[in-house]
């Protein structure tokens, strides 16, 4: 059963996530010896990043057992404003001791053939894994946000992306943003261990109710199961 947090603002929504983020990464080191995480872009993680740097969170992680991967990313260069790399690597990752370089896996989504990269990307996933066959590799916790269309990831409603079956990567094209964005899937974002929802704003609202209702069709629906946590505040949470 999906799970519901209702804090009552944005800066309790990113404290939550913030200790979340931690306990789980602590978790999952001390079970099984690493944490891999697929991150988040958008907005809302720029609140979170600098919580988990504060001292007692930041101390309370052996960085150096933590790999980073990325959900989707945008079709620009990682010292770009709107690159979801850039903004985790400048705000968290490169102020975290014992991060391993070979621990950090962008995506390239801003190569001219994006679909080749991410092929590429996925047979990144599958080494760091040591993931053989088809079956996706359990991420310890994929870290989601959601759009006022109900996209997740760069799974936006429409979009192609959202029939693939067996690609754990791809290139989509989204014609709402007129750009390319390159995107895990829905094979894998369902296959995490942990699964977190972190969505702020009254603008949420209406899709919320709708996935707390069921049956929208929106593709952050999609992504359900006891393994799945939202964490929303109480403007996207409306009357829900």
């Amino acid at each position: 059963m999906t799970r519901w947090t209702v804090p009552p603002d944005p800066n309790a929504v990113a404290t939550v996530t913030a200790d979340r983020f931690v306990a789980t990464a602590a978790a999952s080191i001390d079970d099984r010896g690493s944490f891999r995480v697929a991150l988040s872009g958008g907005g809302t993680p720029k609140a979170v990043y600098p919580l988990i740097l504060e001292p007692a969170r930041r101390e309370a992680v052996d960085w150096s057992r933590v790999e980073f991967f990325w959900g989707d990313e945008r079709s620009v260069p990682p010292d770009h404003p709107e690159s979801n790399f850039g903004a985790a690597y400048g705000m968290l990752i490169s102020q975290l001791p014992g991060v391993r370089p070979d621990h950090v896996h962008r995506m390239p989504a801003e190569a001219e053939d994006i679909d080749a990269a991410a092929m590429s990307y996925e047979s990144e996933l599958r080494l760091a894994f040591g993931a053989r066959g088809a079956e996706p590799p359990a991420f310890d916790l994929i870290w989601l946000g959601m759009g006022p269309d109900g996209h997740c990831a760069s799974l936006f409603p429409g979009t192609t992306a959202l029939e693939e079956e067996t690609r754990w990567v791809v290139g989509n094209w989204v014609p709402q943003q007129d750009t390319w964005r390159m995107t895990l899937t829905f094979p894998i974002l369902v296959a995490g261990r942990d699964v977190l929802f972190v969505v702020t704003g009254a603008d949420k609202a209406d899709p919320i109710r709708a996935i707390r209702a069921g049956g929208s069709g929106l593709p952050a629906e999609r992504v359900s199961g006891e393994q799945v946590e939202w964490i929303v505040d109480e403007a996207a949470a409306g009357d829900a």
